[in-house]
């Protein structure tokens, strides 16, 4: 009996955590729409405002704002599902699904009352925005220290892929593990992991989380944190760019 009630026990909690992963990746396939939304109101924004429509650009500003709240909320409802397929286990009476939900909703607002990624869209686009006129000077209230670390600001814990060492904007087949959240190439962490016997410890140094080959999956937000730190390396890398025309006016008056 006591085995039959165990296995029950084990397939009920193992149910809860599918289902949590699958809303955990649904929402944030979510997530990642609101940041390609993000993204193409930026660059809409910034054709405006060349054309100096201030005001369908404070128009725009506002709907952003409105978007980056909800990419903060859907950000706590990840962070709750997670915390639920990681912690639940079913004790002598129902579980009400939707009071834990809530419950671990208060405590990820509670834990933190913004999300540096929220905070960070809305500054990508106001800087967007102001370097149309003004670049490279900052913004109103800023110093040039918060320009400089505000533009290479990025979500991703490692830039590199600690196995093949290239750099992730350059990986063919990014993967996240997670529990880490770090980033590597597919086929490289899976013949690691293979060769730790099919467990071994994240390659990351001071990483001591244990990898599994199921827990190493190109999640939906991955490609597009990916796209925004390679358009913002490209833009980043544009000034540094100096063309040689010395030669151009002896050839024209050749």
């Amino acid at each position: 009996m006591a085995s039959t009630s165990g296995s029950r026990h084990d397939g009920l909690t193992e149910r809860i955590r599918n289902a949590t992963t699958t809303l955990y990746s649904e929402n944030n396939s979510l997530l990642g729409e609101i940041r390609k939304a993000m993204s193409l109101m930026k660059e809409v924004a910034v054709d405006l405002e060349r054309d100096n429509q201030s005001q369908m650009v404070k128009k725009l500003e506002d709907a952003a704002m409105q978007l980056s709240e909800a990419y903060g909320d859907c950000t706590h409802y990840s962070s709750s599902i997670e915390s639920i397929g990681n912690l639940y286990e079913p004790g002598t009476e129902l579980t009400d699904f939707k009071k834990l939900l809530e419950g671990e909703l208060v405590k990820s607002k509670t834990a933190s009352s913004s999300f540096p990624q929220k905070e960070s869209l809305m500054r990508q686009f106001r800087e967007a925005v102001w370097n149309v006129h003004h670049a490279g000077e900052p913004m109103p209230g800023e110093e040039q220290e918060d320009v400089i670390m505000t533009s290479t600001q990025c979500n991703l814990l490692n830039f590199t892929c600690p196995l093949s060492g290239k750099p992730l904007t350059e990986l063919a087949d990014p993967v996240r593990s997670v529990e880490c959240k770090h980033i590597y190439e597919r086929d490289a962490i899976l013949a690691y992991i293979k060769s730790k016997n099919k467990n071994g410890r994240c390659p990351v140094a001071g990483c001591p989380k244990i990898l599994k080959a199921a827990k190493v999956v190109c999640d939906p937000l991955l490609q597009v944190e990916i796209e925004e730190m390679r358009s913002m390396n490209n833009r980043n890398a544009r000034p540094n760019v100096i063309e040689d025309c010395t030669g151009l006016d002896d050839e024209e008056n050749a």
